[in-house]
C-alpha cells in the first residue's frame, strides 16, 4: 500500500520552494517576455481565476530546458480584457470582486499549474493541496469559480482538477461533447454548445445544401478525435456517404517533414475522391497547414469549419485563400459586450493598466501618431506583422470579435447571478457574507436562468447552455477585397437550420465541379452508385425511362417502349401483325386468288363431264366433294392474315385439319374405287370389297377429324396473343394445347400415308387415266410439304409465321389440285380421245395382252 502522509514540516518545505520559483518566474516575464506563466491578479472578497492561452503555443527546445511561449495572439489578449473589464462592472453590495488570470500558452501542462495555483489556500498558502490524510476533506480554496480554457483538450485536464475541491469551471471555448459527462466532469460547465450540437448542425448543412458524400478530417486530440467521431454517428443515421475519415497525428502542427508527408497524402487521396465537401473538425493551426496546402496544390473544394476556425483571422488572412474555395462554417452566436470597444479606447492610460496590457505594450507599444498606425480591415495575427509594430486603440478595437467575447463576458454574467442567488443581494445589500464555499456556488451557478441582452442563458443537466451557431459564409467574390464572413443563416436549439437562402443553395447545388458526385442528370439518366459514395448519371436500359433531375429509372408498360434517343418518355408500341399489303401477303392471296378460281373452273369442267369416264375415274360426284375442300383450304389462306381474332383468325388450322382430312378422305375413297375395280384376283379379301363404300369411308374418316377438331376448340382453342419485343407487339394466334396441333397433322399424315401405299400398290394396274401414279406424287408432295414445315413452323418467330402456315396449306391445296384433278380436266379439254368407254377397254385389254392374259372382247 503507498503511505499518502506527508509531514507538515515536509509540506512546507515544498510549498516554500513552489513560492520561490513561482515569484522568480513572474519576475522574470514581467520583465523579459515569453518564459514562463503571464499572470494578472487583482484582491478582492471573491475571486475568479480564469486561463487564456494569450500565447497560442509552447516550445521546449529539450527535455530540461524551460518552456518557450510563442505566437502572442492579440485577440486571446482582448478576450481576458473582457474578463477583466466584466468582473469590474459587477456591482454586489459591500463585496469586491478579485481575479486571478493566467497565460497558459495554449499548453495542457502549463493549464495544469496555473489551476494547481489558483486551488490554493490563500489564507494558509503554506498548505498543500493534498492533505495528509486521504480521507480529510480539501482544502477550501480561495478562488471558487475559474473562467477558462479555451481548448477541449486543457479543459478536459483542469475539469478533473476542479472538480477535487468542487470549483465551478465555466469555458468559453470548449465544446467537446465528452465534457457534457457529468460522471466525469461534475463541476464543467461552458457558455457555448456542445460538439453534439454542431455536429449535428453540419449534418443538417450538408443536408441544406443537398451534398450527399462528404470527407472528415479530425485531429489526435479530445476535440478532433470526439468531434470526427459524434460526425461519424450522425451520419449513420442520414443517406449521406462518408467517403473516408482521416484523423491527423498528434504532431501535425509541428510541421516537419512527417506532416508534409501525411498532408501531401490527404490532399492526394482526397483530390482522387468525390466528396461534395470536406469537414475540418480541428484545431486552427491544423487548418492552416492544410489549406495552405491546398492552395499550393491548386486543391480547390467546398469546406466546412468548425467553431475553432469558422471566423479565424489568420486563416481567412493565408495569401491566396480565394483559390481554396469556398468555405461554410458555425460560430458561436454573434453578440456585442456593450461597452468593452470604450474600455478598450481607453484601456492604455493609468487607470485600465493591468499586467497583461503592460505586457502587450512591449510587443505593440502604442503608435505616437495616425500616419505610424497599421491600415488593415481585420484583425491579423501576430506572424503577419512585423516586430514591435505600433498598434493603435482603433485597430484593437477593430479586433474585437463577437464570439468567444461575448462568451466570456456572458460567464462572468453567470457567476455573478449564481453570486445574488447565493448571498440573497438586492441592488443595496447582500443578506449573507462573502464566507461559502465553491460548491455550494457551483450549486447555485447550475440553476441559473436569466436573461442577458437579447440572450437567454441557463444550463442543462450536462452543463450545457441552451444556445446555437450562426452559419457563416466566406464570400470571396470579389478578390481584391479579401474574405467577407457573411452571416447566411442559424442553427436552433431545437435542431433546426433558418434563414440560409434559397438563392444560394440553388446556385451551390445547381453547380457542379469535376469531382462532384452527379446530383441531376439529364433526361433519360438515372444517378448509379459506382464508387464508395459516387454516384454517376446513367443512361436507362432498354424498355425503361427517367424525366431527369436524377430519378431512378422505371420501366415502361408492356405496350411502350424507350429509344437510345429519348429515354426521357415511352412509346407505345405499334402492333405487329402479316399485313395485307406486306409483299408475302400479297403473294400468298394472290396463290390463294388463282387456287380458288382454278378449283371453280375445274368444278365447271366436272359439271360439263359429269358423265363422262374421266370423270367417274375420279370418283364421280366425290370429285366435287373435294373440290369444295380445297376451295375451303384456299380461302383458309386468308384467316392467316391481318390482326388476328378469336372467332375468325385463330380457327384457321384446326378448319384446315377438317377441310383437308375431307380432301384425303375423297382420294382415299377413289383409290379404294380403282383396287376395287381393277383387281381381277379372286383372292382379293373381302374386306376390301366391303370398304368400297365411297360416302361411308369418307364420312367415317372426316368424322374423325371433325370430332378431333370442335374438341379442340372447345377445350383449348387458340387465342390471340400479345407477345411483346422492344418497340413492337407481336399479334399471333397462340396454339393453347400443342397435343391437339399434334393429334391433328399426324392424323393427316396418317391419312397421306394410307393413300400413298393404296396409291403405289395400284400402279400395277391398268389405269388409263394414271390415278394412282398421280395421287402417289400428290401425296409424296404433301407429307414432304409438312416434314419441312413443322421444324421452320416450331423454330421461327414474327410475323411471318403465320404466313409459312398459310404457304404449307397453299401448297398442300396446289398439290392434289394439280397432280390430282388437273391432268382430268387436261384430257377433258385437249385429249377427248381418251374421255370414252371404248379408249379405256383398249386399254385395259392391251395391259393384260402385253402380260400374256388373253381378254374376250364383247
Amino acid at each position: 500500500m503507498v503511505n499518502l502522509r506527508t509531514s507538515n514540516s515536509s509540506c512546507m518545505q515544498r510549498n516554500a520552494a513552489y513560492n520561490a520559483s513561482w515569484s522568480l518566474m513572474y519576475f522574470m516575464i514581467t520583465f523579459e517576455g515569453e518564459n514562463g506563466l503571464l499572470r494578472v491578479y487583482y484582491p478582492g472578497n471573491i475571486i475568479i481565476g480564469g486561463l487564456f492561452p494569450i500565447h497560442l503555443k509552447s516550445i521546449r527546445t529539450n527535455t530540461s530546458a524551460p518552456l518557450s511561449c510563442q505566437d502572442y495572439d492579440i485577440q486571446m489578449f482582448l478576450r481576458s480584457q473582457v474578463m477583466i473589464y466584466a468582473i469590474r462592472e459587477i456591482n454586489l453590495p459591500n463585496i469586491t470582486i478579485g481575479y486571478d488570470i493566467y497565460d497558459t500558452c495554449g499548453d495542457v501542462g502549463l493549464a495544469l499549474r496555473a489551476t494547481l495555483q489558483l486551488l490554493k489556500n490563500q489564507s494558509d498558502p503554506q498548505s498543500c493541496l493534498v492533505p495528509a490524510d486521504a480521507q480529510s476533506k480539501l482544502t477550501e480554496p480561495e478562488t471558487k469559480v475559474v473562467i477558462g480554457e479555451r481548448t477541449s483538450e486543457a479543459s478536459i485536464a483542469v475539469a478533473r482538477l476542479v472538480a477535487l475541491s468542487s470549483v465551478a469551471q465555466i469555458s468559453y471555448g470548449s465544446t467537446s461533447e465528452v465534457l457534457s459527462r457529468k460522471y466525469k466532469f461534475p463541476t464543467f460547465l461552458r457558455t457555448v454548445p456542445s460538439d453534439e450540437y454542431q455536429t449535428r448542425g453540419i449534418v443538417e448543412l450538408v443536408k441544406t445544401f443537398y451534398w450527399q458524400t462528404v470527407i472528415i478530417v479530425g485531429s489526435d486530440d479530445e476535440y478532433g478525435k470526439y468531434g470526427s467521431d459524434s460526425l461519424v454517428k450522425t451520419f449513420s443515421k442520414t443517406d449521406i456517404c462518408i467517403e473516408f475519415v482521416h484523423i491527423l497525428s498528434a504532431d501535425f502542427n509541428a510541421n516537419g517533414s512527417k506532416t508534409q508527408t501525411e498532408l501531401t497524402e490527404l490532399l492526394e487521396k482526397t483530390e482522387n475522391s468525390s466528396a461534395e465537401a470536406i469537414i475540418l473538425f480541428t484545431k486552427e493551426i491544423n487548418v492552416e497547414i492544410i489549406l495552405k496546402g491546398a492552395i499550393n496544390h491548386k486543391f480547390n473544394r467546398t469546406w466546412i469549419a468548425s467553431d475553432t476556425w469558422s471566423s479565424s483571422p489568420k486563416i481567412f488572412a493565408i495569401p491566396g485563400i480565394q483559390l481554396a474555395g469556398q468555405v461554410f462554417g458555425f460560430i458561436f452566436k454573434q453578440n456585442e459586450v456593450p461597452g468593452f470597444k470604450d474600455y478598450v479606447m481607453s484601456m492604455f492610460n493609468g487607470t485600465q493598466k493591468n499586467a497583461f496590457v503592460e505586457y502587450h505594450l512591449t510587443q505593440h507599444p502604442l503608435c505616437s501618431n495616425q500616419s505610424e498606425e497599421i491600415k488593415v480591415n481585420n484583425c491579423s495575427p501576430n506572424n503577419q506583422l512585423e516586430s514591435n509594430q505600433c498598434l493603435g486603440t482603433s485597430f484593437l478595437a477593430n479586433c474585437i470579435d463577437k464570439e468567444e467575447s461575448y462568451n466570456i463576458y456572458l460567464a462572468v454574467q453567470v457567476i455573478v447571478e449564481g453570486l445574488r442567488n447565493l448571498l440573497k443581494c438586492d441592488d443595496h445589500h447582500c443578506e449573507r457574507s462573502s464566507k461559502f464555499t465553491a460548491s455550494e456556488l457551483l450549486s447555485e451557478i447550475q440553476k441559473v436562468n436569466f436573461t442577458v441582452g437579447t440572450t437567454r442563458i441557463f444550463f442543462n443537466s450536462d452543463g450545457d447552455p441552451s444556445l446555437g451557431y450562426d452559419i457563416v459564409y466566406w464570400n470571396m467574390s470579389e478578390f481584391n477585397k479579401g474574405v467577407q464572413i457573411q452571416t447566411i443563416g442559424e442553427y436552433l436549439p431545437n435542431g433546426k437550420i433558418t434563414k440560409v437562402p434559397e438563392s444560394l443553395v440553388h446556385l451551390i447545388n445547381h453547380t457542379g465541379s469535376a469531382y462532384n458526385c452527379a446530383k441531376t442528370c439529364d433526361p433519360g439518366q438515372e444517378l448509379t452508385k459506382t464508387k464508395i459514395c459516387c454516384k454517376v448519371c446513367v443512361s436507362c436500359a432498354d424498355g425503361a425511362f427517367s424525366p431527369g433531375n436524377g430519378s431512378a429509372c422505371k420501366p415502361c408498360a408492356n405496350n411502350q417502349y424507350s429509344i437510345a434517343e429519348q429515354r426521357d418518355q415511352c412509346f407505345n408500341k405499334t402492333d405487329e401483325f402479316l399485313l395485307w399489303t406486306d409483299p408475302f401477303s400479297v403473294i400468298l392471296s394472290s396463290l390463294a386468288v388463282v387456287g380458288i378460281i382454278a378449283t371453280v373452273v375445274f368444278a365447271v369442267l366436272f359439271a360439263v363431264y359429269l358423265k363422262t369416264p374421266i370423270v367417274k375415274a375420279v370418283g364421280g360426284y366425290l370429285c366435287f366433294l373435294e373440290l369444295f375442300s380445297l376451295v375451303a383450304g384456299f380461302c383458309l389462306t386468308f384467316t392467316f392474315i391481318g390482326k388476328p381474332t378469336e372467332k375468325i383468325h385463330c380457327v384457321g388450322v384446326p378448319l384446315f385439319g377438317v377441310s383437308f382430312t375431307l380432301c384425303i378422305s375423297c382420294i382415299l375413297a377413289n383409290l379404294l374405287q380403282i383396287l376395287v375395280a381393277f383387281n381381277f384376283d379372286l383372292n382379293v379379301e373381302s374386306w376390301i370389297k366391303k370398304l368400297n363404300k365411297p360416302l361411308l369411308v369418307v364420312t367415317i374418316v372426316s368424322g374423325i377429324q371433325l370430332a378431333l377438331s370442335v374438341s379442340w376448340l372447345i377445350v383449348k382453342p387458340p387465342i390471340p396473343k400479345e407477345m411483346p419485343g422492344k418497340v413492337t407487339i407481336l399479334q399471333q394466334c397462340e396454339t393453347q394445347s400443342p397435343e391437339y396441333f399434334i393429334a391433328m397433322l399426324a392424323y393427316n399424315a396418317f391419312l397421306g400415308f394410307i393413300c400413298f401405299v393404296f396409291a403405289f400398290k395400284g400402279k400395277q394396274l391398268p389405269d388409263l387415266y394414271k390415278n394412282a401414279s398421280l395421287i402417289t406424287i400428290s401425296m409424296l408432295l404433301f407429307v414432304v410439304i409438312w416434314i419441312i414445315f413443322l421444324p421452320i413452323y416450331l423454330t421461327l418467330t414474327g410475323k411471318y409465321k403465320p404466313a409459312v402456315q398459310s404457304a404449307a396449306i397453299l401448297t398442300s391445296c396446289f398439290s392434289v389440285l394439280g397432280c390430282h384433278l388437273a391432268p382430268k380436266c387436261y384430257i377433258m379439254l385437249f385429249r377427248k380421245e381418251l374421255n370414252h368407254e371404248s379408249a379405256i377397254t383398249e386399254y385395259i385389254r392391251k395391259h393384260y395382252e402385253r402380260k400374256g392374259i388373253s381378254v374376250v372382247q364383247s
